[in-house]
């Protein structure tokens, strides 16, 4: 298990545009991600939870992945989320 922490940046925080590019981006992997902030989790594959989440400017979150790509899952999210949040 693999486990990132990240605080969002965008003014916006995770609205659609990057919610659903995260979508995207976590179906590329075989391992489960899950995005957890704001006292929640999410699945990063369900863009409806992960808008759930609530999460704004400034909040931190913790994306954790664990299955059998979990370095290369790890190396993406990490540059999505710093590229797009």
């Amino acid at each position: 298990m693999k486990e990132l922490e990240f605080t969002v940046k965008d003014p916006v925080g995770l609205h659609a545009r990057p919610a659903g590019l995260l979508v995207k981006e976590a179906a590329k992997f075989k391992s489960s991600i899950t995005v957890s902030g704001n006292g929640k989790s999410a699945d990063a594959r369900k863009l409806i939870q992960l808008m759930g989440l609530g999460i704004k400017q400034g909040m931190a979150i913790s994306c954790r992945m664990e299955g059998e790509d979990e370095e290369a899952a790890y190396a993406a999210m990490q540059e999505f989320l710093e590229g797009n949040l």
